[in-house]
């Protein structure tokens, strides 16, 4: 295996639009996805706060993945909804037009939203242990990718 790491080269690649969408869940107790909806919150709004903390995921992409490329986001779309009675959904849109697509920046937003949730509402969520057997991150994923010829 080698050890050399290196960003790919894209320059012949063409200017397109490119679009991505990616998606995550949070597991959380009934209790707490009523106080999120019912905004009260000790530490304020979640869908707010975890939206703008997906959008500055999606712009932050390329300084927490070294080899991901810094792209001209042209879009982002954070959408948080309630899935059912314990689960909440954060949807990230990307867009940009560029040589390289923007689903990595896309997942990130997903990530970066759902533990700013996490971080909003743990108190709510420890058990007498202090532990969280209740409360879990999955399926983050990307959902749809593609590329229109301008």
């Amino acid at each position: 295996m080698s050890d050399e790491l290196k960003m790919i080269d894209i320059s012949e690649k063409k200017d397109v639009i490119r679009i991505a969408i990616a998606e995550g869940i949070i597991h959380l107790k009934k209790s707490t996805i009523k106080k999120i909806l019912e905004g009260t919150i000790k530490k304020g709004n979640v869908i707010v706060a975890s939206k703008l903390a997906g959008i500055l995921g999606v712009k932050k992409t390329p300084e927490l993945l070294p080899l991901c490329h810094p792209i001209p986001l042209t879009n982002i779309d954070v959408t948080i909804e309630k899935v059912d009675d314990n689960r909440i959904k954060v949807k990230v849109l990307t867009k940009t037009i560029g040589k390289t697509g923007s689903e990595m920046d896309a997942l990130t937003g997903v990530a970066i939203a759902l533990l700013n949730i996490w971080d909003m509402i743990k108190s709510y969520e420890k058990d007498e242990n202090g532990q969280y057997p209740e409360t879990w991150i999955e399926q983050i994923r990307v959902v749809e990718k593609k590329k229109k010829i301008k």
